[in-house]
């Protein structure tokens, strides 16, 4: 009988990760095992455990993948500073809501995240804050804004911005109340950052 070829390390821990989203979708972080994970790929429990040591790091890797392309999605473009914040924010905003409506299970597994503090948060934020400065930086550049520390100002603002970004707090709530919210809460950093030297 003649042996399988070797697949990569990162092909496998591909459809590791694929199937384990599917799964987690389709019954939930809680009602899923590796070995259901294992068993649906045709492995063993100990194949999926050499590549991702435990149930919460399959999560913080699907976490990634979607922020990652959540947060890199946005490319900046001729608009004045407010324009570009507010289109960014009703983006990600935009991007969550239909998540947490196309995947039923999503909401607990945001909550796991949050418990388990994973990696992928921290490096979503990050990504966020990178954006937000890169975007108030351009607004000091034109004489529109008058902050002096740039990333704190980004820091800030984004904590201002989880109201209608935290999938927490935005899972029940209403697109257009949130739409709304969003563009309050931008008029107000652009306020400040116009009349405050952060």
């Amino acid at each position: 009988m003649a042996r399988r070829p070797r697949r990569k390390a990162e092909e496998t821990r591909e459809d590791i990760l694929s199937m384990a989203e599917l799964l987690f979708r389709q019954r939930g972080f809680v009602a899923v095992s590796i070995a259901d994970i294992a068993t649906a790929l045709g492995m063993s429990p100990a194949n999926v455990f050499k590549h991702f040591h435990a149930k919460i790091a399959l999560v913080d890797a699907i976490a990634e993948r979607h922020l990652s392309d959540v947060a890199d999605r946005f490319v900046p473009d001729d608009l004045p500073p407010r324009e570009q914040l507010l289109r960014f924010v009703l983006r990600l905003l935009d991007s969550h809501l239909e998540d947490i409506q196309q995947n039923p299970y999503i909401f607990e597994m945001v909550l796991m995240s949050i418990e388990a503090k994973i990696e992928a948060g921290k490096r979503y934020r990050e990504k966020v804050i990178d954006r937000l400065e890169a975007i108030i930086r351009q607004g000091v550049a034109e004489g529109r804004y008058r902050c002096t520390d740039i990333n704190r100002a980004a820091n800030t603002v984004a904590d201002v911005l989880s109201s209608v970004l935290h999938p927490v707090l935005i899972a029940r709530e209403d697109r257009d109340i949130l739409v709304e919210r969003a563009g309050q809460i931008v008029n107000f950093a652009d306020a400040a950052l116009q009349n405050s030297a952060c």
